[in-house]
């Protein structure tokens, strides 16, 4: 079942009460002036001279993730734009998600997001499901085994021996795998949410993993000062180190296929996994060695110090061991180094240079220049714009897969980019590569058009040279870690 609820824009543009970025934007709702719309019986009327109608015109429909379309309509008598918002029954939404023909169709759209891939199951192969279906119970009894066997292991240890029984060592086992438990839950959620980012930017996960584990350290080293709160203290060390596992793990997959250029990913893990467990032994060694230092172990302040600074030192040395990774795929960083050199100087930098300029700490959300991926038609026409410029908008772009334009509303430069049905990476490449342009070139005229239409006829003579310069430095310019965000997508645009 479909509702629909008509919204209408007076002529010299759009009025919001609320802007928001996110999927659900908030418009004054106004009866039309036109009385059909309304649902009210048309008169005929006349004013000395017959007036010629004109049928209104669809210029666009956008579409949503959860099934929700907004249907943009011109009337061009009034320069009036009208917008149709469609909102469909849940149950008939998928959300990237095709389960049509699936066993799993059932599940709500959230946990299917949350618990399978995007694009799932297109975008994995055809035994995944049948593999995950049957892990799964694999590792519930793999973890009732751990909890089982941790209560042998306290017990042998002495737990409950003073008291002659087992009950001793079975609650402290318990409090022990519910401390496990509260660690797996910070795993839960990051491979949940936050599983697709790690494609895109594995050195800034991986160092914010050692962040996010050294913070859980310091919970850890905290009980032996407050060992009557030890099992909150433990807990949330365990949780805050799950959490960094969490992106850990992901991240180091990545980067080892990154180190697999014959595809011997399987050998390169293993290798790995000698190279870890040489490390682990002799760390293990040395730390032994620095706890037998007579008067460390008493004295909780140079305990705390040796720590702080062992972990410093770690930190600085995985810092530089992802700076030196030189990955040859394009994601948004160093798309953004490339395009400027290229803008500016016609010339691109390597591999090694460019990943040496990549700032590995820096969010995505701090690149200059600022650009918002995903954005909805209706924000990019605000309501200082008119609907020329709407009109003006899907002219310029009807020949690219995406709709760009500049935020004029604050102080900083920022850009905003709509796709359109069809996007790919490499539409999110030209994008950049428009938005680096502008921003370069943003005093050379106060006409936003003028500078887009600039832009855009530059970028017509320019970026078949920047692909070839890509190429020519061995770049992978099969495989864009750019993309395309699926919440909007414009499906169609009419322009005749």
């Amino acid at each position: 079942m479909s509702y629909a609820l008509h919204l209408s824009f007076p002529s010299y543009g759009f009025l919001y009460p609320v802007r928001s970025r996110k999927r659900g934007i908030v418009a004054h709702a106004r009866p039309s002036p036109n009385p059909e719309l309304n649902g009210e019986p048309h008169e005929q009327t006349t004013s000395g001279r017959d007036q010629a109608e004109v049928e209104p015109r669809l210029i666009l429909v956008e579409r949503y993730s959860d099934g929700t379309s907004k249907r943009y309509v011109l009337h061009e008598e009034d320069s009036r734009l009208q917008t149709s918002l469609e909102v469909k029954d849940q149950r008939s939404t998928s959300n990237g998600f095709d389960f049509s023909d699936s066993e799993l169709s059932w599940l709500p759209d959230p946990v299917k997001e949350f618990v399978f891939p995007g694009g799932f199951p297109g975008s994995v192969s055809d035994d995944y499901l049948e593999y995950m279906l049957l892990q799964f119970p694999t590792n519930v009894t793999a973890w009732i085994c751990h909890a089982l066997v941790t209560s042998s292991l306290l017990k042998a240890v002495g737990v409950g021996s003073f008291s002659g029984t087992t009950a001793a060592a079975s609650a402290a086992a318990i409090r022990w795998v519910s401390k496990d438990g509260i660690g797996a839950v910070g795993r839960l959620l990051i491979g949940g949410r936050f599983g697709s980012l790690f494609d895109d930017d594995p050195k800034q996960w991986r160092m914010y993993a050692d962040f996010i584990g050294s913070a859980g350290s310091i919970f850890d080293l905290s009980t032996q000062l407050y060992p009557t709160y030890f099992l909150p203290l433990a807990s949330l060390g365990n949780l805050t180190k799950a959490v960094a596992r969490g992106l850990k793990d992901p991240s180091f997959r990545v980067i080892q296929n990154h180190f697999a250029i014959s595809g011997n990913l399987g050998e390169v893990a293993a290798k790995e996994e000698v190279w870890e467990v040489a490390a682990q032994l002799l760390g293990l060694a040395l730390g032994i060695l620095i706890l037998d230092t007579p008067g460390l172990v008493k004295s909780y302040p140079s305990l705390a110090f040796t720590w702080t600074s062992m972990r410093l030192l770690h930190l600085w040395l995985r810092y530089q061991s992802l700076t030196a990774l030189k990955f040859d795929t394009i994601n948004l960083k160093r798309a953004c180094i490339l395009v400027k050199s290229h803008v500016v100087s016609a010339n691109i930098p390597g591999c090694d240079e460019c990943n040496k300029r990549e700032n590995i700490l820096l969010w995505q959300r701090f690149l200059k220049p600022r650009i918002i991926f995903g954005v909805s038609f209706e924000e990019m026409v605000n309501g200082d714009i008119s609907v020329l410029m709407a009109k003006e908008l899907l002219r310029l772009y009807s020949k690219e897969k995406y709709i760009l334009t500049v935020d004029q509303r604050g102080n900083d430069f920022e850009v905003l980019v709509a796709f359109k049905v069809g996007a790919t990476s490499l539409s999110v490449l030209r994008s950049v590569w428009q938005a680096c342009w502008l921003h370069e070139n943003c005093g050379v005229s106060h006409n936003v058009l003028d500078q887009l239409a600039q832009s855009l006829l530059d970028m017509e003579k320019r970026f078949e040279n920047f692909m070839e310069q890509l190429e020519e430095a061995e770049w992978d310019i099969h495989n864009l870690n750019l993309k395309v965000t699926s919440e909007i997508f414009i499906d169609e645009i009419v322009t005749s």
